[in-house]
């Protein structure tokens, strides 16, 4: 048995199908769409657009969702390890991370 698949290309905007269709992102109000457009339809999109792009600040390319920090889910809290760590002598930071040290003769002790 044999079989064949066939990719079709469709416009977006108007339905037509295409060979030539590409798919083109932009954002608005902090929204990324993705359309598939003709070349026709792009350029009409291209000159829509193109009056606020030249007036507008580029702000570059975003790389994602931006980097989030990941919390220990058990465990005691950087703020519980300080205040023991300053009643036992050791000076620490008010922010950034807790010397491994600091948090080792915490762990001991309890």
């Amino acid at each position: 048995m044999t079989q064949k698949i066939v990719t079709v290309y469709y416009d977006d905007l108007t339905g037509t199908e295409s060979d030539e269709v590409g798919t083109h992102r932009f954002s608005l109000n902090g929204v990324d769409y993705e359309i598939d457009l003709t070349p026709e339809n792009y350029d009409k999109l291209d000159a829509a657009l193109r009056p606020f792009i030249e007036s507008g600040r580029k702000l570059g390319r975003v790389k994602g969702a931006g980097r989030v920090r990941k919390v220990a889910a058990d465990g005691p809290s950087a703020e519980e390890v300080r205040a023991w760590a300053r009643e036992n002598g050791y000076e620490v930071n008010d922010r950034g991370r807790v010397p491994k040290e600091v948090r080792d003769a915490f762990e001991a002790s309890h």
